[in-house]
This record gives structure tokens, sequence and C-alpha cells, in this order.
């Protein structure tokens, strides 16, 4: 693999970690699950990135899946990135339903904000 692929994958990573960086920042009811949590009175989050891409930190997982097998040279790494990266919308799409059922706001939302990961592309 070309020394600028490389490079490139670097850069992608350290895109990556900021873009989740930034926001967890934005957003403190961040989780590993989709669970609404009422306890703390969650509500919709659309400061910081959340006003260009409904899912930023899965928008941050984009460059870090494929700039790790960048860097590393790995052709099969990457490959595997595409796939991963195929199941992150997948699961974007099915989290959304649960928020849009269940947290009050976030259909607006939504519709406000027309992108799921990419800025201009879906």
């Amino acid at each position: 693999m070309p020394a600028w692929l490389k490079l490139t994958g670097a850069l992608g990573i350290v895109a990556g970690l900021y873009l989740n960086h930034i926001a967890l920042l934005a957003n403190t009811f961040a989780a590993a699950v989709v669970k609404i949590q009422t306890e703390r009175k969650q509500q919709v989050v659309s400061t910081g990135p959340y006003a260009y891409v409904r899912h930023p930190m899965y928008a941050g997982a984009i460059p870090l899946l494929l700039g790790t097998p960048l860097l590393l040279g790995s052709w099969w790494g990457v490959a595997t990135g595409v796939v991963l990266i195929g199941l992150l919308a997948w699961r974007a799409v099915l989290e959304e339903e649960t928020l849009a059922r269940e947290l009050e706001g976030y259909a607006a939302y939504a519709a406000r904000v027309r992108y799921r990961m990419v800025p201009g592309v879906w």
C-alpha cells in the first residue's frame, strides 16, 4: 500500500477520534445501547455535530474503520471496514425507529437534520 494511503489512514483515525470526542461532549446521554433515559430527563441533542448529522459517533467510526487498515496496509481490513460501516448504517436505522417512537421531539429533529451519518450523502 502506498505511503500516501497510509498517511490518509492516520489522518482518518485522528479525524474519527476527534468527531467521537466532540459528539460525546455534546451528548451526555450517549450510551452503548439504545435506551431512553427518562430518569435523567433525556432530550434530543441538536447542538455541535448533531446539528449536521443525527449519528455523529457512527460518522466518526467511518474514518476509524477505514483509516486503521489503511495505516496498517491491509486491503482485507479495508474490505472488512466497509462491511462494518454497512452494519453501522443498519444499526442507525433501527436505532432511529426506537428514538422516533420513544423520545419526544426526535421525529421533528430527524426532519430538520436530514443526514444520518455523512452530510450531503446519507
